[in-house]
């Protein structure tokens, strides 16, 4: 990752108190970034982050809901780079409160947007997610939307001084909304481990590998681009039965299939039949174009010589890993392990 980058820059970070402004906090602290400003609404959280880096020197924590573009626009004064995280995550209550959705993920997306313009920040990257493709519910709906809005803001919106992207990513192992905490609550109370269905794919990656990925694509970004990680692939089933081996010490813990939530998948995309036309492999990355873009631009000359996939990006299409490959997964990146232990500062 070219850390050197954020050399001497101040980068802001919006919902920094959730996993990945957190993971993206930490990673920044060992770039030489001149000043990191923390944003969240989350106020004993944010207290907690303050007083985690307060020795750097370079942490600087405010209080403030990205639905507010007024806060926004004063703790963007000064700030290079915006990377975008905040977001109402969670798929059911999501569902249950859709205007929520709405007003954080959407409206809270185009208030960064306006603040960033309003200041003339450099670069602005948006954390997306793989249900953002084809969405079934309103969390993917709001994200696709926030996609939008970003490219929008690239190729109609812009001050031509501000370069917008999005970064879209499927599950964060040991992350809030991952199946990991709930199997390991259920398997500490003797179980069952409930699964929708022994059929369902997930692609997957670990904390830091997607902080460091989603720090790599600001200085891919030439704008409007939806860069899309590539990710391994884990049958819901094999998680299920590697966190019973690994934490189960013996027991007999059964897992038990319950069936579809509201709006959920048997599958993830990160790359829709839609979308193959205009995208390019790119090391670690997809990269989509919008549909309003010429490729033959000028910016987009990165990508001239790379090639175009031939099928959807879609975890039920790739190759998943064996169970012993989850297992070695699982003890490599330590995703078991408290979050306190594994990145203690």
């Amino acid at each position: 990752m070219n850390i050197e980058g954020f050399k001497d820059k101040t980068v802001l970070i919006t919902g920094a108190c959730g996993t990945v402004g957190a993971a993206l906090v930490r990673q920044l602290i060992a770039s030489p970034a001149a000043r990191i400003i923390c944003i969240d609404n989350n106020e004993s959280e944010l207290f907690f982050v303050q007083e985690r880096y307060r020795h750097t020197g370079k942490v600087f924590c405010y209080l403030a809901d990205i639905r507010d573009v007024n806060a926004l626009r004063m703790r963007m004064h000064g700030v290079d780079i915006v990377l975008h995280s905040a977001a109402l995550k969670h798929v059911g209550l999501c569902e249950d409160s859709p205007a929520q959705a709405v007003r954080t993920n959407i409206d809270g997306t185009q208030n960064v947007i306006d603040a960033a313009i309003h200041n003339n920040v450099q670069r602005v990257i948006f954390t997306s997610s793989d249900k953002a493709v084809n969405p079934t519910n309103v969390m993917g709906t709001s994200k696709l939307m926030g996609e939008r809005l970003m490219t929008a803001a690239n190729e109609t919106l812009g001050n031509g001084k501000t370069i917008f992207a999005s970064t879209r990513f499927g599950n964060i192992l040991g992350s809030r909304g991952s199946v990991v905490p709930l199997f390991q609550r259920q398997i500490e109370q003797g179980g069952p481990i409930t699964l929708t269905s022994h059929e369902m794919t997930r692609f997957i990656m670990n904390l830091d590998e997607a902080s460091r990925l989603v720090l790599k694509s600001v200085f891919i970004a030439s704008g409007g681009e939806v860069m899309v990680t590539k990710m391994p692939v884990a049958q819901i089933t094999d998680i299920a039965i590697v966190m019973r081996d690994m934490l189960g010490n013996g027991r007999k813990i059964e897992i038990e299939e319950v069936g579809a939530r509201p709006g959920e998948k048997m599958y993830e995309e990160l790359m829709n039949d839609e979308e193959v036309r205009r995208t390019r492999e790119y090391g670690d990355f997809f990269i989509i174009l919008s549909a309003f873009t010429d490729p033959n631009m000028e910016r987009y000359a990165y990508l001239r010589n790379c090639a175009m996939p031939d099928r959807p990006y879609n975890s039920s299409h790739e190759p998943a890993m064996t169970v012993d490959m989850v297992r070695k997964y699982f003890t490599e990146h330590n995703i078991l392990e408290p979050e306190s232990k594994v990145h203690e500062v």
